[in-house]
């Protein structure tokens, strides 16, 4: 059960590490005008697929280094 509080904090920390990195953009330069919706949609699916790449990779890394 600790296990999973463990990743949903991972994994949350990494979501708002996500979504601070993706404020660097400018997303203005790549959306149609009149789609903001669809742009927001995007930048929130974005943000959750490198969310869960990066707290993979993290858990990946502390098993491995707990394992041996």
């Amino acid at each position: 059960m600790i296990e999973f509080y463990i990743r949903v904090a991972i994994y949350f920390c990494c979501f708002l590490m996500a979504m601070f990195g993706m404020s660097g953009l400018d997303f203005n330069r790549f959306i149609k005008q009149g789609k903001v919706v669809q742009a927001q949609v995007l930048y929130f699916v974005i943000c959750c697929a490198l969310s869960y790449l990066m707290g993979n990779f993290v858990m990946a890394l502390i098993y491995r280094f707990y394992k041996g």
